[in-house]
């Protein structure tokens, strides 16, 4: 099955969706990768919905990308002495260590960390941004805010504080349990939660060791601080959009994702955009126009990916939505502007062989109209390179390996494939991509394609060949 279009579609599994049947329906309707949240659902549910996408893996004979979304650690107040309370604006409000339920005046706030970090001017969220306070001073045991923005609050509601850069961990006990879970499963991407700043990612770096990408979820203020490093230290990222709408004013929420995607792009980082990008489809079968113009605006903004997230985990629409972010792809990728935004944003090479053959072909590619640019690769990364420079032509990517492919089918523009054998020299390997090219429906007798590589083949980073080939008649 060949998707009609670049840009990819990540859904979320969750009760609405995680049948095999289901499952089988959305990936029909058009998801390349699937997302298990772990913020909700048992270890078993998840395991049970890996089962079922590689079940429909084997069945529709493509390779299908998982991603396992750790929760991260989540700042919450303590519980109220009647459950719930209404601030009124203008009062003020304590956050202190005591254990004791609060009432208007007060609440316990059980993260320790915070009373260091906070002082007069500091921000303060709470439930989704619906309470928002002011700080007026702290001291070790208690922080006193003024409240901006009052209103109904209830027990255990997640706290933002997006003026400081928070001490704590990124992976707490669960997230490390989750993830050695969701590695021996075989997923092939792991989402990592809350990243400030680059030493964020090296736990997390170090405990998945090879066996996953690597994907940051920016959602802090202060993580943009460090937007470079931190994209240089990813194998992906996600503009989070729902917690970072939350820490940053509205108004700014838009510039930061196009800041982050063109980071991912100069980079050749493959790039998610996510959070209600069809919410109203969560209760209705059609999107509002404004949803629908958010998901063109990210595919104009090139970026590899758009993602759904309540509306495929527990909409009553599932398939509609996905049927619908297919088709509002489709249709600005025939936008005659489409390749004309694609080409404005074009990055200049990073000095590297890779980036230096994938350039070429690129141009080459243009130049003799060819059908489709070919990439043989052992780790992925020729496929990546060749991705980072948007041709118009579609990336057939070749790999020897499962998980190289699976992970792939997140990548913009890349049709992943898997050949049984590793290839022993050039000639074998041209064979191997006009056989590929032809029994995939890229090409007919007659047409040329662009083919990059690296050699020796089998040895990962080496990409440093670029050949011409025709499909013979």
């Amino acid at each position: 099955m060949r998707r009609q279009r670049k840009a990819k579609v990540v859904a979320t599994l969750g009760p609405a969706s995680s049948t095999k049947e289901m499952i089988l329906s959305l990936f029909e309707a058009g998801v390349d990768m699937f997302r298990f949240n772990f913020s909700h659902g048992t270890q078993d549910d998840h395991r049970a919905r890996h089962e079922a996408v590689r079940e429909v893996e084997r069945l529709v004979g493509r390779p299908i990308a998982i991603l396992a979304d750790l929760q991260g650690p989540k700042l919450r107040i303590g519980k109220f002495a009647e459950g719930k309370v209404n601030l009124k604006t203008g009062d003020e409000f304590i956050f202190d260590r005591n254990t004791a339920d609060g009432d208007e005046k007060r609440v316990n706030l059980p993260h320790p960390e915070l009373f260091g970090v906070m002082s007069a001017g500091h921000s303060i969220s709470m439930d989704d941004g619906k309470i928002r306070m002011k700080v007026i001073d702290s001291n070790p045991d208690q922080i006193r805010a003024s409240i901006i923005t009052g209103g109904p609050l209830s027990d255990r509601k997640g706290v933002n504080v997006p003026d400081v850069v928070l001490p704590i961990p990124i992976l707490t006990e669960k997230d490390r349990r989750d993830l050695e879970f969701a590695l021996s499963l075989g997923v092939d991407w792991v989402a990592l939660s809350f990243v400030q700043r680059p030493e964020d990612l090296v736990e997390a770096r170090n405990l998945i060791a090879g066996r996953a990408g690597l994907m940051t979820k920016l959602e802090k203020p202060a993580a943009l601080d460090h937007l470079d490093e931190i994209v240089m230290a990813s194998d992906s990222v996600m503009v989070a959009r729902g917690d970072l709408g939350v820490e940053l004013p509205p108004e700014k929420v838009p510039g930061a994702q196009k800041r982050i995607l063109r980071a991912c792009r100069h980079y050749g980082k493959p790039s998610i955009v996510a959070t209600q990008m069809l919410e109203s489809m969560i209760y209705a079968p059609t999107p509002t126009r404004a949803e629908a113009s958010d998901v063109a605006s990210a595919v104009y903004d090139g970026a590899d990916a758009v993602m759904l997230s309540a509306e495929s985990a527990s909409g009553a629409y599932p398939v509609q939505a996905v049927s619908i972010m297919d088709r509002i792809i489709g249709e600005v990728e025939n936008d005659p502007i489409y390749p004309m935004m694609i080409n404005a944003q074009h990055e200049e090479s990073l000095p590297s062989k890779s980036d230096a053959i994938c350039s070429a072909l690129r141009s080459v590619s243009q130049m003799i109209g060819a059908v489709v640019n070919v990439t043989y690769t052992d780790s992925g990364n020729t496929s990546l390179r060749a991705a980072r420079e948007r041709p118009m032509a579609p990336i057939l990517s070749i790999t020897p390996h499962l998980s190289t492919a699976r992970r792939l089918a997140l990548v913009w523009g890349v049709h992943s494939t898997v050949i049984d054998h590793d290839v022993k020299d050039v000639d074998e390997m041209v064979d191997a991509a006009c056989r590929t090219a032809f029994t995939e429906g890229f090409a007919r007798p007659g047409d040329q394609l662009a083919i990059a590589a690296g050699m020796p083949f089998g040895q990962p980073g080496t990409t440093n060949l670029l050949r011409i080939a025709e499909i013979e008649k």
